[in-house]
């Protein structure tokens, strides 16, 4: 009897596929990559063609020998990993060390683990895709070069440890650029104006938004404005002008790609990217179902199409009218084509069986599982669900020159929201709606106007942050992920309440690579870059032309950068602090958080303490010293030095200048001075001449 060898990656993987095929195939995983450039070098070769050298990556010398036994067993061996760029390149890392030329070997692929993927994949066997190859090879090489050379600038300037990446160094601008958008904001101030009106034979007022006059849209920028339009109306009708019946129909969303699940993780689970992506693999390669054996419940978890196979979707549609009825199959939304490439090598994240709904599955999976597979299962059969639809009212209303209008909705039909909810959507009509007629007279009870200060644009979320990075084309779906765990784990972001900040430390990586390499943090650049990158998978491009093209000028910028940039170390200034332990005068340091007070004794005496930099400043609340503090997690705050006695504090950087008008203290916003009191609203330019 003939024996087959089929390689997958992960152990967990190799057992679900195991119990699918008969005894005559043995399924044996490699752990991920088993070769990789070194580490202790760059490992690619410039003066030979930019030729990468592999070494077997350290701890996989015993699966190799594993692998290879089982090679010499098998008559015929399967590489099974993932469908994906870096899946193919696994594949073709395993023919070479694994000396598979000689023996006959194909290249199988599946988007879900169950038994009837798998077996079809074995009889459409093919040969390793060396564009897919390739397109890995050109990224793993750039990533490299853009790594091992600019990382020793950051070194060398700033501190040992740190890294710059293609990929890592623009996204952490794309958050530094959001933090300044918000720093520099001004707040502006306008009003809104609500009539609260009782109708004929009405008890309950009804609540109209003032919208503008008969010349059209009217602003109301000052509680001036307000009281002007109030005034006017002092004991002036109001009439019900025209009345809009009519029906809004909103779409069921569509499956969900990598990108859009984890961020709708993050926003109803609470999940980060990282703990998404984890949970979504184990998904992907298989839990134990009672009754059914282990089995893959989702499909390929890497991917930004939203394609649904045929099968999948009949399969859907027939769930759907059974638990649901026939008027509850839609239409299915389509994505529109974006401007970058959308890799369509596979299908959206769907459930591989529709009829394993969460509630039959719930007692074979942990909390987050459970909760993870739910929300794929609801996305998906949602996207194949009719639209919902809404009775819409829409109330013109007229007193004297001014208009007011009034809007409602109600839902006629559920469709898709009966197993899908989204944010915002309720029934906001009501019977006494119903029974406003054109021309009846409504009456004032009470003027509503309420101030308001427009808001920047909100601190970067992971959710938000790979939202952006999918938009402007940078990345792919496998490095949304690992890119955000390492600006936290770099210390150059933290994060807060879900929100995403910069440290000092990132603010002074990012700032040397804007002075020092402009291009590799250019959003466009990078972009580019991946379309590029898309090129050699579509066979297009030679991967090395790209590294031909890109090398030169980045180590021209490394030679430059290395001469010419200063460096942010900071030297060991002694200060005005004394040692508590051995009265030393101790001295200013920078670690991974930025500044600290260390004792020069070290290593006889090893007392540190927080570092505290003065700006200048005398504190509003008590007049003691302002000082730069930290959060926890590194981001930067103004507070009182006497703390805890004194708890005053800013995002801001206080000045020293009084506002004119109010007396209040004022904080620096770009090239502004603003009054930390929004109600007071008063601004001036800030024209202290930097030090």
């Amino acid at each position: 009897m003939s024996s087959k060898l089929v390689i997958v990656e992960s152990p967990a993987k190799a057992k679900t596929i195991q119990k699918f095929l008969g005894k005559t195939y043995k399924v044996i995983a490699s752990n991920g990559h088993v070769r990789d450039l070194p580490k202790s070098t760059m490992g690619i070769d410039i003066d030979n063609d930019y030729e990468p050298k592999y070494i077997t990556i350290r701890g996989k010398g015993d699966i190799l020998a594993q692998l290879r036994k089982e090679v010499k067993k098998a008559d015929k061996v399967y590489l099974a990993t993932d469908p994906d760029r870096e899946g193919e390149a696994i594949s073709w890392h395993l023919y070479h060390a694994l000396k598979l030329s000689d023996k006959p070997c194909s290249r199988i692929t599946f988007n879900e683990i169950t038994k009837d993927a798998v077996k079809e994949s074995l009889k459409n066997s093919r040969n390793i895709d060396m564009n897919l190859v390739d397109a890995q090879q050109a990224r793993r090489v750039l990533d490299r070069l853009v790594g091992y050379e600019i990382s020793p600038i950051l070194w060398a300037k700033i501190k040992r440890g740190l890294s710059a990446g293609r990929v890592q160094s623009v996204a952490l601008r794309i958050i530094n650029d959001r933090e300044k958008e918000i720093n520099d904001f001004i707040p502006e101030e306008y009003w809104t104006l609500d009539a609260k009106l009782i109708a004929d034979g009405g008890k309950k007022p009804l609540s109209a938004r003032f919208i503008g006059d008969k010349n059209g849209k009217v602003e109301l920028h000052s509680r001036e404005d307000v009281d002007k339009v109030m005034e006017a109306l002092k004991d002036k009708p109001f009439h019900i002008q025209k009345i809009r019946r009519g029906e809004r129909r909103k779409r069921g969303p569509l499956p969900f790609t990598t990108s859009t699940l984890q961020q709708e993780a993050s926003r109803k689970l609470n999940m980060s990217t990282q703990k998404t992506m984890r949970l979504a693999q184990e998904l992907y390669e298989g839990v134990s179902i009672k009754g059914r054996g282990t089995i893959g419940l989702i499909s390929y978890l890497r991917t930004d199409s939203t394609r649904i196979s045929e099968t999948a979707d009949a399969s859907c549609r027939d769930y759907i009218n059974e638990h649901y009825g026939r008027d509850y199959i839609g239409h299915p939304s389509v994505k529109k084509a974006q401007k970058n490439r959308i890799q369509d090598a596979h299908e959206a994240i769907r459930p591989t069986d529709t009829s394993l709904s969460p509630d039959i599955v719930k007692q074979d999976l942990t909390k987050d599982l459970f909760r993870l597979y739910q929300l794929i299962w609801t996305r998906f059969v949602a996207s194949r669900m009719a639209d919902a639809v809404y009775e819409t009212l829409s109330v013109h209303i007229g007193a004297d020159d001014y208009m007011f209008n009034l809007s409602a909705s109600r839902i006629k039909f559920e469709g898709f929201l009966t197993v899908y909810q989204c944010d915002g959507e309720k029934s906001t009509m009501n019977a006494a709606l119903d029974k406003l007629r054109e021309d009846s007279e409504l009456s004032l009870e009470a003027f509503e106007p309420v101030q308001h200060f427009t808001q920047p644009a909100p601190h970067y979320t992971e959710a938000t942050l790979v939202k952006a990075l999918e938009e402007l084309g940078i990345g792919r779906p496998s490095t949304y992920s690992p890119t955000i765990t390492t600006l936290l784990g770099r210390h150059y972001i933290v994060k807060e309440k879900k929100n995403l900040y910069m440290t000092e430390l990132g603010e002074a990586v990012n700032e040397m690579m804007m002075q020092g390499f402009p291009s590799i943090v250019n959003v466009n650049f990078t972009a580019n870059m991946e379309s590029l990158l898309d090129g050699i998978e579509d066979g297009k491009v030679k991967w090395k032309t790209i590294i031909e093209n890109f090398y030169p000028d980045m180590n021209e910028a490394v030679e430059a950068a290395r001469k010419e940039l200063d460096e942010v170390k900071i030297a060991d200034e002694v200060s005005d602090v004394v040692c508590e332990l051995c009265g030393r005068n101790m001295v200013i340091k920078y670690g991974p958080h930025g500044k600290f007070l260390a004792c020069p004794g070290f290593p006889e005496c090893r007392h540190t303490m927080p570092y505290y930099e003065k700006i200048g400043v005398n504190c509003p609340k008590c007049g003691k010293d302002i000082v730069l503090k930290k959060t926890k997690k590194g981001r930067k705050y103004y507070g009182c030095i006497a703390y805890p006695d004194c708890d005053f504090m800013s995002w801001q950087k206080p000045s020293a200048k009084a506002c004119p008008k109010c007396g209040g203290y004022m904080v620096e916003k770009g090239k502004k001075l603003v009054c930390a009191d929004v109600e007071c609203g008063y601004t001036e330019d800030n024209n202290q001449k930097e030090d």
